[in-house]
């Protein structure tokens, strides 16, 4: 996006679509719908995750709320052969890949190392370190260059992994092999408490221009332009155009994580501000001034959200604990002999409880 050109957005704060010259959406009714029916969908999965920990039944969870545009809408745009890289909070764009959000929760409940085979679906085991998915991504995306398919690879990312080296430098590697990857950088305003203004001068997309890439930023709460946006990037990484940068603005209403207390450090009339641009009542008003919504539809999405949400509840708290051998094992070919050591000492101590003596 050069300097002169505006934030993307398709619709507007009252549901009215808007034209654009450059992106257009090209989803049918169904496809309208179905986005309509996973951003609710996807924030009930959410809220759920958050109850459950404070329940006791999840160990922590990194809430998204607020984002499920970004997210679902990047998400739509990628074709099956395309590869996601999640960082730790990209619920959104494992669910439109068909994860079954189970395994995502049982990641937060300690269950397993990663959860899932991430080629079933084309969705990477969530990363935790800041920002190292992004040169996993680029990675990926050279290979399936040399393999010779037009496979793109969608890097996830919060604005604070762009200060980050790994991200910098994936960034750089990216635009100097002409990789096929897209970096969607989830500008939430917010790198736990630090907020944007105390990491950058300038917005994240600008970036883009230092490394010789594409760079466009996108209204992160309107979910067409999130998945217009990222669908001609994913068509430009397909054709050889190289990688695209984009910023997509929104907002993290909840907590960084369910051990953040936000209130330390934001206000509440910031969080006022933005639950009013919120991306859900939004395209609401786009679908009823469309035609495409009416209560028995919202009747319907509810139920769905209700009937996934509980059977994710139940599963959950029927989780029984792994065997103690899966801290070892998938982790070494050869473990080192100190952590077979230590991991001995580990089983003496817990066969102590079993035997009475804790």
């Amino acid at each position: 996006m050069d300097a002169h050109e505006e934030q993307v957005r398709l619709i507007d704060a009252d549901g009215n679509l808007l034209a654009h010259p450059t992106y257009k959406v090209d989803l049918d009714d169904d496809g309208l719908r179905r986005l309509y029916t996973q951003l609710v969908v996807v924030r009930r999965l959410d809220t759920e995750g958050t109850n459950l920990q404070r329940q006791g039944q999840l160990g922590i969870w990194a809430p998204l709320t607020g984002q499920e545009a970004a997210q679902i809408g990047a998400a739509t745009a990628l074709r099956p052969h395309d590869f996601a890289f999640p960082s730790y909070r990209e619920h959104g764009v494992a669910y439109v890949r068909g994860l079954d959000p189970l395994a995502v929760f049982g990641l937060y409940r300690g269950q397993a190392h990663s959860g899932w085979d991430p080629h079933e679906h084309g969705i990477a085991p969530y990363s935790i370190p800041i920002g190292t998915q992004a040169l996993h991504a680029v990675g990926w995306a050279l290979g399936a260059r040399w393999e010779g398919t037009d496979a793109v690879a969608l890097a996830c990312f919060g604005d604070g992994a762009t200060s980050e080296g790994d991200t910098l430098e994936a960034f750089n590697f990216a635009a100097v092999q002409n990789a096929p990857v897209v970096f969607l950088c989830q500008n939430n305003q917010w790198a736990i408490s630090v907020p944007i203004s105390k990491q950058m001068a300038a917005p994240p997309w600008r970036r883009a221009a230092g490394f010789g890439m594409h760079g466009v930023q996108v209204d992160g709460n309107d979910v067409l332009a999130c998945y217009a946006v990222t669908q001609g990037a994913v068509a430009r990484a397909a054709e050889g155009g190289g990688p695209t940068l984009i910023e997509a603005v929104t907002y993290r209403l909840g907590a960084h994580t369910t051990t953040d207390d936000p209130t330390r450090y934001r206000s509440d009339d910031e969080v006022e501000a933005w639950t009013a641009r919120e991306p859900i009542a939004r395209y609401r008003c786009f679908l009823e001034r469309a035609g495409l919504w009416d209560p028995g539809f919202e009747a319907e999405v509810q139920d769905e959200a209700d009937r996934v949400a509980g059977r994710i509840r139940s599963e959950v708290i029927a989780m029984t604990a792994p065997p103690l051998t899966d801290l070892m094992e998938h982790v070494y070919a050869e473990p080192p002999a100190t952590l077979v050591r230590q991991f001995e000492r580990l089983q003496a101590f817990e066969a102590g409880f079993e035997r009475g003596e804790g």
